[in-house]
Protein backbone atom coordinates (compact mmCIF):
# COMPACT_ATOMS: atom_id res chain seq x y z
CA UNK A 1 0.00 0.00 0.00
CA UNK A 2 1.45 3.38 -1.04
CA UNK A 3 0.97 6.69 0.74
CA UNK A 4 -2.13 7.48 -1.32
CA UNK A 5 -3.76 4.19 -0.43
CA UNK A 6 -2.98 4.82 3.24
CA UNK A 7 -4.54 8.30 3.02
CA UNK A 8 -7.61 6.76 1.39
CA UNK A 9 -7.83 4.26 4.26
CA UNK A 10 -7.61 7.02 6.88
CA UNK A 11 -10.14 9.13 5.00
CA UNK A 12 -12.50 6.19 4.67
CA UNK A 13 -12.17 5.41 8.39
CA UNK A 14 -12.81 9.08 9.27
CA UNK A 15 -15.94 9.19 7.10
CA UNK A 16 -17.12 5.86 8.49
CA UNK A 17 -16.82 7.05 12.10
CA UNK A 18 -18.33 10.45 11.30
CA UNK A 19 -21.22 8.90 9.40
CA UNK A 20 -21.94 6.57 12.31
CA UNK A 21 -21.90 9.56 14.68
CA UNK A 22 -24.23 11.66 12.48
CA UNK A 23 -26.64 8.77 11.99
CA UNK A 24 -26.63 8.02 15.74
CA UNK A 25 -27.33 11.67 16.58
CA UNK A 26 -30.18 11.76 14.10
CA UNK A 27 -31.69 8.57 15.49
CA UNK A 28 -31.35 9.87 19.06
CA UNK A 29 -32.98 13.21 18.21
CA UNK A 30 -35.76 11.49 16.28
CA UNK A 31 -36.55 9.20 19.19
CA UNK A 32 -36.58 12.15 21.62
CA UNK A 33 -36.90 10.98 25.22
CA UNK A 34 -39.04 7.96 24.37
CA UNK A 35 -36.23 5.40 24.51
CA UNK A 36 -34.97 6.56 27.89
CA UNK A 37 -38.52 6.61 29.28
CA UNK A 38 -38.94 3.07 27.97
CA UNK A 39 -35.81 2.00 29.81
CA UNK A 40 -36.98 3.75 32.99
CA UNK A 41 -40.13 1.58 33.07
CA UNK A 42 -38.22 -1.69 33.24
CA UNK A 43 -39.71 -4.41 35.35
CA UNK A 44 -37.77 -6.96 37.36
CA UNK A 45 -37.90 -9.39 34.43
CA UNK A 46 -34.39 -10.12 33.14
CA UNK A 47 -35.56 -11.04 29.66
CA UNK A 48 -37.61 -7.86 29.29
CA UNK A 49 -34.45 -5.96 30.13
CA UNK A 50 -32.56 -7.88 27.45
CA UNK A 51 -35.24 -7.18 24.85
CA UNK A 52 -35.38 -3.48 25.71
CA UNK A 53 -31.59 -3.18 25.61
CA UNK A 54 -31.59 -4.93 22.25
CA UNK A 55 -34.32 -2.69 20.79
CA UNK A 56 -32.84 0.59 22.04
CA UNK A 57 -29.34 -0.30 20.79
CA UNK A 58 -30.66 -1.47 17.43
CA UNK A 59 -32.44 1.88 17.05
CA UNK A 60 -29.58 4.19 18.08
CA UNK A 61 -26.91 1.90 16.58
CA UNK A 62 -24.55 2.04 19.55
CA UNK A 63 -24.17 -0.37 22.45
CA UNK A 64 -21.73 2.10 24.01
CA UNK A 65 -24.40 4.83 24.01
CA UNK A 66 -26.94 2.46 25.59
CA UNK A 67 -24.48 1.33 28.24
CA UNK A 68 -23.48 4.91 29.06
CA UNK A 69 -27.19 5.70 29.34
CA UNK A 70 -27.62 2.77 31.74
CA UNK A 71 -24.64 3.90 33.82
CA UNK A 72 -26.34 7.30 34.06
CA UNK A 73 -29.63 5.72 35.15
CA UNK A 74 -27.92 3.67 37.84
CA UNK A 75 -25.91 6.69 39.00
CA UNK A 76 -29.07 8.77 39.34
CA UNK A 77 -31.01 6.03 41.12
CA UNK A 78 -33.60 5.68 38.33
CA UNK A 79 -32.54 2.10 37.64
CA UNK A 80 -31.33 -0.63 39.97
CA UNK A 81 -28.13 -2.50 39.21
CA UNK A 82 -30.04 -5.78 38.81
CA UNK A 83 -32.24 -4.20 36.12
CA UNK A 84 -29.21 -2.75 34.35
CA UNK A 85 -27.62 -6.17 33.80
CA UNK A 86 -30.33 -7.38 31.41
CA UNK A 87 -30.20 -4.12 29.43
CA UNK A 88 -26.40 -4.37 29.10
CA UNK A 89 -26.69 -7.90 27.78
CA UNK A 90 -29.39 -6.87 25.32
CA UNK A 91 -27.24 -3.97 24.14
CA UNK A 92 -24.51 -6.41 23.13
CA UNK A 93 -26.98 -8.24 20.89
CA UNK A 94 -28.49 -5.02 19.52
CA UNK A 95 -25.12 -3.71 18.35
CA UNK A 96 -24.82 -6.64 15.91
CA UNK A 97 -27.47 -4.98 13.72
CA UNK A 98 -24.78 -2.60 12.45
CA UNK A 99 -22.69 -5.51 11.18
CA UNK A 100 -25.69 -6.84 9.25
CA UNK A 101 -26.27 -3.43 7.66
CA UNK A 102 -22.60 -3.22 6.67
CA UNK A 103 -22.77 -6.74 5.22
CA UNK A 104 -24.82 -5.24 2.38
CA UNK A 105 -21.47 -4.21 0.87
CA UNK A 106 -20.78 -7.90 0.29
CA UNK A 107 -23.86 -8.55 -1.85
CA UNK A 108 -22.94 -10.30 -5.09
CA UNK A 109 -24.92 -10.72 -8.28
CA UNK A 110 -25.99 -8.77 -11.36
CA UNK A 111 -29.75 -8.96 -10.98
CA UNK A 112 -31.68 -5.70 -10.55
CA UNK A 113 -32.93 -6.81 -7.11
CA UNK A 114 -29.38 -7.38 -5.84
CA UNK A 115 -28.05 -4.19 -7.44
CA UNK A 116 -30.75 -2.00 -5.87
CA UNK A 117 -29.79 -3.23 -2.37
CA UNK A 118 -26.09 -2.51 -2.81
CA UNK A 119 -24.97 0.56 -0.85
CA UNK A 120 -23.32 2.04 -3.96
CA UNK A 121 -26.81 2.24 -5.48
CA UNK A 122 -29.05 3.52 -2.70
CA UNK A 123 -26.57 5.52 -0.57
CA UNK A 124 -26.31 8.43 -3.05
CA UNK A 125 -30.12 8.55 -3.27
CA UNK A 126 -30.40 8.68 0.53
CA UNK A 127 -27.72 11.38 0.65
CA UNK A 128 -29.59 13.60 -1.83
CA UNK A 129 -32.93 13.16 -0.04
CA UNK A 130 -31.27 13.76 3.33
CA UNK A 131 -29.57 16.98 2.21
CA UNK A 132 -32.87 18.28 0.81
CA UNK A 133 -34.63 17.55 4.12
CA UNK A 134 -31.90 19.29 6.14
CA UNK A 135 -31.49 22.38 3.96
CA UNK A 136 -34.96 23.13 2.68
CA UNK A 137 -37.44 21.95 5.33
CA UNK A 138 -38.11 23.61 8.69
CA UNK A 139 -39.62 20.66 10.53
CA UNK A 140 -37.24 19.30 13.18
CA UNK A 141 -38.52 15.77 12.63
CA UNK A 142 -37.80 15.95 8.90
CA UNK A 143 -34.34 17.42 9.58
CA UNK A 144 -33.61 14.52 11.95
CA UNK A 145 -34.71 12.07 9.26
CA UNK A 146 -32.35 13.88 6.87
CA UNK A 147 -29.49 13.50 9.37
CA UNK A 148 -30.13 9.76 9.59
CA UNK A 149 -30.07 9.42 5.79
CA UNK A 150 -26.96 11.56 5.30
CA UNK A 151 -25.17 9.80 8.18
CA UNK A 152 -25.97 6.40 6.71
CA UNK A 153 -24.76 7.49 3.26
CA UNK A 154 -21.48 8.86 4.70
CA UNK A 155 -21.01 5.68 6.73
CA UNK A 156 -21.44 3.49 3.66
CA UNK A 157 -19.21 5.72 1.55
CA UNK A 158 -16.51 5.46 4.23
CA UNK A 159 -16.95 1.68 4.33
CA UNK A 160 -16.53 1.41 0.55
CA UNK A 161 -13.51 3.70 0.67
CA UNK A 162 -11.85 1.53 3.35
CA UNK A 163 -12.67 -1.64 1.41
CA UNK A 164 -11.09 -0.25 -1.78
CA UNK A 165 -7.98 1.00 0.01
CA UNK A 166 -7.25 -2.26 1.87
CA UNK A 167 -7.76 -4.52 -1.15
CA UNK A 168 -4.18 -3.75 -2.23
CA UNK A 169 -2.89 -5.20 1.06
CA UNK A 170 -3.43 -8.73 -0.28
CA UNK A 171 -0.06 -8.48 -2.06
CA UNK A 172 1.85 -7.14 0.94
CA UNK A 173 3.84 -9.95 2.69
CA UNK A 174 3.98 -8.06 6.02
CA UNK A 175 0.20 -7.79 6.16
CA UNK A 176 -0.14 -11.49 5.34
CA UNK A 177 2.25 -12.37 8.19
CA UNK A 178 0.33 -10.09 10.55
CA UNK A 179 -2.95 -11.85 9.73
CA UNK A 180 -1.29 -15.21 10.42
CA UNK A 181 -0.17 -13.93 13.84
CA UNK A 182 -3.69 -12.74 14.60
CA UNK A 183 -5.00 -16.26 14.11
CA UNK A 184 -3.52 -17.02 17.52
CA UNK A 185 -6.67 -16.73 19.75
CA UNK A 186 -4.92 -14.82 22.56
CA UNK A 187 -3.29 -12.31 20.21
CA UNK A 188 -6.56 -11.97 18.24
CA UNK A 189 -8.54 -11.15 21.39
CA UNK A 190 -5.94 -8.59 22.49
CA UNK A 191 -5.92 -6.91 19.06
CA UNK A 192 -9.72 -6.71 18.98
CA UNK A 193 -9.77 -5.30 22.51
CA UNK A 194 -7.12 -2.63 21.85
CA UNK A 195 -8.56 -1.42 18.53
CA UNK A 196 -12.09 -1.16 19.95
CA UNK A 197 -10.85 0.54 23.12
CA UNK A 198 -9.07 3.18 21.01
CA UNK A 199 -12.01 4.03 18.75
CA UNK A 200 -14.58 3.28 21.51
CA UNK A 201 -17.05 1.55 19.21
CA UNK A 202 -17.43 -2.17 18.66
CA UNK A 203 -19.64 -1.43 15.64
CA UNK A 204 -16.85 0.61 14.06
CA UNK A 205 -14.17 -2.00 14.78
CA UNK A 206 -16.40 -4.72 13.34
CA UNK A 207 -16.83 -2.52 10.25
CA UNK A 208 -13.05 -2.24 9.91
CA UNK A 209 -12.75 -6.01 10.18
CA UNK A 210 -15.43 -6.41 7.51
CA UNK A 211 -13.52 -4.01 5.25
CA UNK A 212 -10.35 -6.07 5.71
CA UNK A 213 -12.24 -9.07 4.33
CA UNK A 214 -11.74 -7.49 0.90
CA UNK A 215 -8.04 -8.48 1.06
CA UNK A 216 -8.95 -12.16 1.08
CA UNK A 217 -6.34 -12.70 3.83
CA UNK A 218 -8.74 -12.67 6.76
CA UNK A 219 -9.91 -16.20 7.43
CA UNK A 220 -12.66 -17.19 9.85
CA UNK A 221 -10.12 -18.51 12.37
CA UNK A 222 -8.51 -15.06 12.50
CA UNK A 223 -11.76 -13.13 12.65
CA UNK A 224 -13.35 -15.05 15.54
CA UNK A 225 -10.93 -14.09 18.36
CA UNK A 226 -10.79 -10.49 17.10
CA UNK A 227 -14.58 -10.26 17.34
CA UNK A 228 -14.44 -11.66 20.87
CA UNK A 229 -11.86 -9.04 21.82
CA UNK A 230 -13.99 -6.27 20.34
CA UNK A 231 -16.70 -7.01 22.89
CA UNK A 232 -14.20 -6.51 25.72
CA UNK A 233 -12.80 -3.30 24.19
CA UNK A 234 -16.20 -1.66 23.98
CA UNK A 235 -16.36 -1.67 27.81
CA UNK A 236 -13.90 1.23 27.87
CA UNK A 237 -16.62 3.77 26.99
CA UNK A 238 -18.80 2.76 29.94
CA UNK A 239 -15.75 2.71 32.22
CA UNK A 240 -14.83 6.27 31.21
CA UNK A 241 -18.46 7.31 31.65
CA UNK A 242 -18.49 6.00 35.23
CA UNK A 243 -15.57 8.22 36.28
CA UNK A 244 -16.89 10.65 38.87
CA UNK A 245 -20.13 8.69 39.26
CA UNK A 246 -21.29 6.97 42.43
CA UNK A 247 -20.27 3.43 43.30
CA UNK A 248 -23.43 1.86 41.95
CA UNK A 249 -22.79 3.40 38.52
CA UNK A 250 -19.22 2.10 38.64
CA UNK A 251 -20.64 -1.33 39.44
CA UNK A 252 -22.81 -1.13 36.30
CA UNK A 253 -19.66 -0.47 34.24
CA UNK A 254 -17.96 -3.38 36.01
CA UNK A 255 -20.89 -5.69 35.25
CA UNK A 256 -20.54 -4.70 31.57
CA UNK A 257 -16.82 -5.58 31.70
CA UNK A 258 -17.27 -8.83 33.64
CA UNK A 259 -20.10 -9.93 31.35
CA UNK A 260 -17.96 -9.50 28.22
CA UNK A 261 -14.79 -10.87 29.80
CA UNK A 262 -16.41 -13.96 31.34
CA UNK A 263 -18.49 -14.47 28.18
CA UNK A 264 -15.38 -14.36 26.02
CA UNK A 265 -13.53 -16.83 28.26
CA UNK A 266 -16.50 -19.24 28.32
CA UNK A 267 -17.13 -19.12 24.57
CA UNK A 268 -13.41 -19.46 23.81
CA UNK A 269 -13.16 -22.45 26.14
CA UNK A 270 -16.20 -24.13 24.55
CA UNK A 271 -15.32 -23.26 20.95
CA UNK A 272 -11.61 -24.09 21.02
CA UNK A 273 -12.26 -27.14 23.21
CA UNK A 274 -14.62 -28.51 20.55
CA UNK A 275 -12.15 -27.51 17.83
CA UNK A 276 -9.43 -29.56 19.50
CA UNK A 277 -11.70 -32.58 19.25
CA UNK A 278 -13.60 -32.00 15.98
CA UNK A 279 -11.06 -29.90 14.02
CA UNK A 280 -13.35 -27.32 12.39
CA UNK A 281 -12.34 -27.13 8.73
CA UNK A 282 -14.23 -23.86 8.13
CA UNK A 283 -11.71 -21.91 10.24
CA UNK A 284 -9.36 -21.84 7.24
CA UNK A 285 -12.03 -20.47 4.89
CA UNK A 286 -11.73 -16.87 3.76
CA UNK A 287 -14.07 -14.69 5.85
CA UNK A 288 -16.77 -12.72 4.08
CA UNK A 289 -18.52 -9.66 5.46
CA UNK A 290 -21.63 -11.76 6.12
CA UNK A 291 -19.52 -14.31 8.05
CA UNK A 292 -18.39 -11.53 10.38
CA UNK A 293 -22.01 -10.44 10.97
CA UNK A 294 -23.12 -14.05 11.60
CA UNK A 295 -20.44 -14.83 14.15
CA UNK A 296 -20.79 -11.42 15.82
CA UNK A 297 -24.49 -12.16 16.38
CA UNK A 298 -23.96 -15.79 17.44
CA UNK A 299 -21.28 -14.82 19.94
CA UNK A 300 -23.39 -12.15 21.65
CA UNK A 301 -26.56 -14.27 21.71
CA UNK A 302 -24.62 -17.23 23.13
CA UNK A 303 -22.93 -15.19 25.89
CA UNK A 304 -26.30 -13.74 26.89
CA UNK A 305 -27.95 -17.17 27.03
CA UNK A 306 -25.05 -18.53 29.10
CA UNK A 307 -24.72 -15.62 31.53
CA UNK A 308 -28.23 -14.24 31.97
CA UNK A 309 -29.12 -17.00 34.47
CA UNK A 310 -25.90 -16.03 36.31
CA UNK A 311 -26.71 -12.31 36.44
CA UNK A 312 -26.86 -12.32 40.26
CA UNK A 313 -23.33 -13.73 40.34
CA UNK A 314 -22.16 -10.89 38.08
CA UNK A 315 -23.85 -8.43 40.44
CA UNK A 316 -22.16 -10.03 43.46
CA UNK A 317 -18.82 -9.90 41.66
CA UNK A 318 -19.31 -6.16 41.09
CA UNK A 319 -20.17 -5.66 44.78
CA UNK A 320 -17.12 -7.69 45.81
CA UNK A 321 -14.95 -5.42 43.69
CA UNK A 322 -16.62 -2.27 45.05
CA UNK A 323 -18.10 -2.99 48.50
CA UNK A 324 -21.08 -1.01 49.81
CA UNK A 325 -20.37 2.04 51.96
CA UNK A 326 -22.65 3.99 54.31
CA UNK A 327 -22.27 7.17 52.26
CA UNK A 328 -23.95 5.76 49.17
CA UNK A 329 -27.54 6.52 50.16
CA UNK A 330 -29.16 9.57 48.52
CA UNK A 331 -32.67 10.80 49.16
CA UNK A 332 -33.42 13.61 46.75
CA UNK A 333 -34.38 13.17 43.11
CA UNK A 334 -32.02 15.89 41.88
CA UNK A 335 -29.31 13.21 41.82
CA UNK A 336 -31.11 11.99 38.68
CA UNK A 337 -29.73 15.01 36.80
CA UNK A 338 -26.77 13.09 35.46
CA UNK A 339 -24.43 14.85 33.02
CA UNK A 340 -24.50 11.82 30.72
CA UNK A 341 -28.09 12.70 29.79
CA UNK A 342 -27.01 16.13 28.49
CA UNK A 343 -26.06 14.41 25.24
CA UNK A 344 -29.75 13.64 24.72
CA UNK A 345 -31.47 17.03 25.29
CA UNK A 346 -35.08 15.79 24.86
CA UNK A 347 -34.66 13.32 27.70
CA UNK A 348 -32.61 15.73 29.82
CA UNK A 349 -35.40 18.33 29.55
CA UNK A 350 -38.04 15.72 30.43
CA UNK A 351 -35.99 14.55 33.42
CA UNK A 352 -35.42 18.15 34.57
CA UNK A 353 -39.15 18.76 34.48
CA UNK A 354 -39.80 15.68 36.64
CA UNK A 355 -37.20 16.80 39.17
CA UNK A 356 -38.69 20.32 39.15
CA UNK A 357 -42.06 18.75 39.99
CA UNK A 358 -40.40 17.20 43.06
CA UNK A 359 -39.03 20.63 43.99
CA UNK A 360 -42.53 22.03 43.57
CA UNK A 361 -43.97 19.32 45.86
CA UNK A 362 -41.46 20.21 48.58
CA UNK A 363 -42.40 23.89 48.18
CA UNK A 364 -46.12 23.15 48.44
CA UNK A 365 -45.63 20.97 51.51
CA UNK A 366 -43.62 23.72 53.22
CA UNK A 367 -46.23 26.41 52.52
CA UNK A 368 -49.02 24.12 53.73
CA UNK A 369 -47.23 23.44 57.03
CA UNK A 370 -46.52 27.16 57.52
CA UNK A 371 -50.17 28.13 56.93
CA UNK A 372 -51.34 25.41 59.34
CA UNK A 373 -48.95 26.76 61.96
CA UNK A 374 -50.65 30.17 61.82
CA UNK A 375 -53.87 28.60 63.06
CA UNK A 376 -52.47 25.65 65.05
CA UNK A 377 -48.85 26.25 66.02
CA UNK A 378 -46.53 23.33 66.70
CA UNK A 379 -42.86 23.86 67.54
CA UNK A 380 -41.91 21.01 65.22
CA UNK A 381 -43.44 22.87 62.25
CA UNK A 382 -40.69 25.50 62.32
CA UNK A 383 -37.94 22.91 61.87
CA UNK A 384 -39.91 21.00 59.21
CA UNK A 385 -40.51 24.14 57.14
CA UNK A 386 -36.88 25.23 57.45
CA UNK A 387 -35.71 21.77 56.40
CA UNK A 388 -38.00 21.81 53.36
CA UNK A 389 -36.77 25.31 52.45
CA UNK A 390 -33.19 24.03 52.55
CA UNK A 391 -34.17 21.12 50.30
CA UNK A 392 -35.85 23.50 47.83
CA UNK A 393 -32.69 25.65 47.78
CA UNK A 394 -30.64 22.56 46.89
CA UNK A 395 -33.10 21.69 44.14
CA UNK A 396 -32.90 25.19 42.68
CA UNK A 397 -29.10 25.11 42.67
CA UNK A 398 -28.87 21.64 41.07
CA UNK A 399 -31.64 22.18 38.52
CA UNK A 400 -30.48 25.68 37.58
CA UNK A 401 -26.88 24.55 37.02
CA UNK A 402 -28.05 21.56 35.00
CA UNK A 403 -30.40 23.64 32.82
CA UNK A 404 -27.68 26.20 32.07
CA UNK A 405 -25.36 23.41 30.92
CA UNK A 406 -28.19 21.86 28.94
CA UNK A 407 -28.83 25.20 27.24
CA UNK A 408 -25.40 24.94 25.58
CA UNK A 409 -26.58 21.91 23.60
CA UNK A 410 -28.52 22.01 20.37
CA UNK A 411 -32.16 21.08 20.87
CA UNK A 412 -35.60 21.21 19.29
CA UNK A 413 -37.71 24.37 19.65
CA UNK A 414 -40.23 22.58 21.88
CA UNK A 415 -37.48 21.41 24.23
CA UNK A 416 -35.90 24.86 24.27
CA UNK A 417 -39.29 26.31 25.19
CA UNK A 418 -39.60 23.83 28.07
CA UNK A 419 -36.10 24.68 29.28
CA UNK A 420 -36.93 28.41 29.33
CA UNK A 421 -40.08 27.79 31.38
CA UNK A 422 -38.16 25.67 33.89
CA UNK A 423 -35.39 28.25 34.28
CA UNK A 424 -37.94 30.98 34.99
CA UNK A 425 -40.13 28.96 37.34
CA UNK A 426 -37.56 27.35 39.66
CA UNK A 427 -36.76 30.82 41.02
CA UNK A 428 -40.41 31.43 41.82
CA UNK A 429 -40.72 28.07 43.58
CA UNK A 430 -37.65 28.89 45.66
CA UNK A 431 -39.01 32.33 46.62
CA UNK A 432 -42.36 30.81 47.63
CA UNK A 433 -40.40 28.44 49.89
CA UNK A 434 -38.60 31.43 51.43
CA UNK A 435 -41.95 33.05 52.24
CA UNK A 436 -43.09 29.84 53.95
CA UNK A 437 -40.19 30.25 56.39
CA UNK A 438 -41.26 33.85 57.02
CA UNK A 439 -44.81 32.67 57.73
CA UNK A 440 -43.78 30.00 60.21
CA UNK A 441 -41.59 32.58 61.97
CA UNK A 442 -44.67 34.78 62.33
CA UNK A 443 -46.57 31.82 63.79
CA UNK A 444 -43.69 31.22 66.20
CA UNK A 445 -43.69 34.88 67.28
CA UNK A 446 -47.44 34.80 67.95
CA UNK A 447 -47.06 31.64 70.07
CA UNK A 448 -44.00 32.74 72.03
CA UNK A 449 -45.47 36.17 72.82
CA UNK A 450 -48.87 34.60 73.52
CA UNK A 451 -50.55 36.95 71.09
CA UNK A 452 -53.65 36.22 69.02
CA UNK A 453 -56.05 37.65 66.50
CA UNK A 454 -59.61 38.63 67.21
CA UNK A 455 -62.30 36.15 66.26
CA UNK A 456 -63.22 38.19 63.18
CA UNK A 457 -59.58 38.59 62.14
CA UNK A 458 -59.11 34.82 62.53
CA UNK A 459 -62.08 34.14 60.22
CA UNK A 460 -60.78 36.63 57.65
CA UNK A 461 -57.32 35.03 57.71
CA UNK A 462 -58.83 31.56 57.22
CA UNK A 463 -60.69 32.78 54.12
CA UNK A 464 -57.48 34.43 52.88
CA UNK A 465 -55.59 31.15 53.56
CA UNK A 466 -58.21 29.23 51.58
CA UNK A 467 -57.74 31.62 48.64
CA UNK A 468 -53.96 31.22 48.82
CA UNK A 469 -54.27 27.43 49.05
CA UNK A 470 -56.48 27.54 45.93
CA UNK A 471 -54.06 29.64 43.88
CA UNK A 472 -51.11 27.45 44.87
CA UNK A 473 -53.02 24.28 43.95
CA UNK A 474 -54.13 25.69 40.58
CA UNK A 475 -50.68 27.05 39.73
CA UNK A 476 -48.79 23.92 40.69
CA UNK A 477 -51.27 21.62 38.90
CA UNK A 478 -51.10 23.82 35.79
CA UNK A 479 -47.29 23.60 35.87
CA UNK A 480 -47.22 19.85 36.43
CA UNK A 481 -49.65 19.12 33.56
CA UNK A 482 -48.71 22.12 31.39
CA UNK A 483 -52.41 23.01 31.56
CA UNK A 484 -52.80 26.44 29.94
CA UNK A 485 -56.54 26.65 30.63
CA UNK A 486 -55.92 26.20 34.34
CA UNK A 487 -53.00 28.64 34.20
CA UNK A 488 -55.37 31.27 32.78
CA UNK A 489 -57.45 31.04 36.00
CA UNK A 490 -54.51 32.01 38.21
CA UNK A 491 -54.28 35.73 37.38
CA UNK A 492 -57.97 36.49 38.17
CA UNK A 493 -57.54 34.75 41.53
CA UNK A 494 -54.33 36.70 42.17
CA UNK A 495 -56.28 39.94 41.72
CA UNK A 496 -58.90 38.73 44.19
CA UNK A 497 -56.08 38.01 46.65
CA UNK A 498 -54.76 41.56 46.15
CA UNK A 499 -58.23 42.85 46.96
CA UNK A 500 -58.45 40.61 50.04
CA UNK A 501 -55.13 42.03 51.24
CA UNK A 502 -56.44 45.58 51.01
CA UNK A 503 -59.73 44.67 52.70
CA UNK A 504 -58.08 42.85 55.62
CA UNK A 505 -55.64 45.72 56.16
CA UNK A 506 -58.51 48.23 56.19
CA UNK A 507 -60.48 46.12 58.69
CA UNK A 508 -57.43 45.73 60.89
CA UNK A 509 -56.86 49.50 61.02
CA UNK A 510 -60.49 49.93 62.03
CA UNK A 511 -60.15 47.40 64.87
CA UNK A 512 -56.89 49.04 65.91
CA UNK A 513 -58.53 52.47 66.10
CA UNK A 514 -61.35 50.93 68.18
CA UNK A 515 -58.83 49.42 70.57
CA UNK A 516 -59.86 45.82 69.75
CA UNK A 517 -56.31 44.73 68.78
CA UNK A 518 -52.73 45.81 69.40
CA UNK A 519 -50.03 47.41 67.27
CA UNK A 520 -47.74 44.42 67.94
CA UNK A 521 -50.34 42.02 66.51
CA UNK A 522 -50.74 44.43 63.62
CA UNK A 523 -47.03 44.18 62.73
CA UNK A 524 -47.25 40.39 62.63
CA UNK A 525 -50.45 40.51 60.57
CA UNK A 526 -48.75 42.91 58.16
CA UNK A 527 -45.89 40.41 57.71
CA UNK A 528 -48.35 37.57 57.09
CA UNK A 529 -50.32 39.56 54.52
CA UNK A 530 -47.13 40.63 52.74
CA UNK A 531 -45.90 37.04 52.49
CA UNK A 532 -49.31 35.79 51.34
CA UNK A 533 -49.45 38.45 48.66
CA UNK A 534 -45.90 37.73 47.51
CA UNK A 535 -46.65 34.00 47.26
CA UNK A 536 -49.67 34.82 45.09
CA UNK A 537 -47.45 37.09 42.94
CA UNK A 538 -45.00 34.24 42.35
CA UNK A 539 -47.91 31.95 41.44
CA UNK A 540 -48.95 34.59 38.92
CA UNK A 541 -45.39 34.68 37.52
CA UNK A 542 -45.41 30.91 37.02
CA UNK A 543 -48.84 30.90 35.34
CA UNK A 544 -47.97 33.77 33.00
CA UNK A 545 -44.66 32.09 32.13
CA UNK A 546 -46.63 29.01 31.04
CA UNK A 547 -48.98 31.15 28.96
CA UNK A 548 -46.08 33.08 27.44
CA UNK A 549 -44.50 29.83 26.27
CA UNK A 550 -47.46 29.50 23.87
CA UNK A 551 -47.91 33.20 23.11
CA UNK A 552 -44.55 34.87 22.48
CA UNK A 553 -46.15 38.33 22.12
CA UNK A 554 -47.59 38.32 25.65
CA UNK A 555 -45.95 40.83 27.99
CA UNK A 556 -46.03 39.77 31.64
CA UNK A 557 -46.60 43.22 33.20
CA UNK A 558 -49.37 44.00 30.69
CA UNK A 559 -51.03 40.60 30.85
CA UNK A 560 -54.63 41.81 30.66
CA UNK A 561 -53.89 44.23 27.81
CA UNK A 562 -52.59 41.34 25.70
CA UNK A 563 -55.79 39.29 26.07
CA UNK A 564 -58.31 38.93 23.27
CA UNK A 565 -61.93 40.01 23.88
CA UNK A 566 -63.00 36.43 24.56
CA UNK A 567 -60.09 35.92 26.95
CA UNK A 568 -60.97 39.16 28.76
CA UNK A 569 -64.53 37.94 29.15
CA UNK A 570 -63.29 34.62 30.60
CA UNK A 571 -60.96 36.56 32.89
CA UNK A 572 -63.86 38.64 34.22
CA UNK A 573 -66.00 35.55 34.78
CA UNK A 574 -63.27 33.83 36.76
CA UNK A 575 -62.62 37.02 38.74
CA UNK A 576 -66.29 37.40 39.73
CA UNK A 577 -66.52 33.72 40.69
CA UNK A 578 -63.45 33.90 42.93
CA UNK A 579 -64.62 37.20 44.40
CA UNK A 580 -67.83 35.52 45.50
CA UNK A 581 -66.10 32.31 46.62
CA UNK A 582 -63.68 34.15 48.92
CA UNK A 583 -65.90 36.97 50.11
CA UNK A 584 -65.10 38.21 53.61
CA UNK A 585 -67.94 38.02 56.18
Amino acid sequence: MDIFGFLQLLGGLALFLYGMNVMGDGLTQASGSKLEKLLEKLTSSKWKGVILGLVVTAIIQSSSATTVMVVGFVNSGIMKLQQAIGVIMGANIGTTVTAWILSLTGLEGDSFFVQIFKPNTFSPILAVIGVVLILFLKSDKKKNTGMIMVGFAILMFGMNSMTESVSALSTVPEFRNMMVAFSNPIIGVLVGTVITAIIQSSSASVGILQALCATGLVNIGTAIPIIMGQNIGTCVTAAISSIGANKNAKRAALVHFYFNLVGTILVMAIFYGLNAILRFAFLDDVAKVTDIAIFHSLFNVLTTVLLLPLSKLLEKLAYMTLPTTAEESQTFSYIQLDERFLENPPYAVSLSRNVTNDMMDATQKGVGLAMEALHDYRKKSVEEVKLLEDVVDQYEDRIGTYLVRLGNHSMLDADNQQLTVLLHCIGDFERISDHSVNLVQSAKELAEKELGFTEKAEKELKIYSAALTEIIAKTFTAFRNFDLELAAEVEPLEEVIDKLTAQIKKRHYKRLSNGKTSIEVGFILQDILTNYERIADHCSNIAICLLQSEDKDMVAHRYQDSLSNQEKQNFSEHYRRYLKQFELP
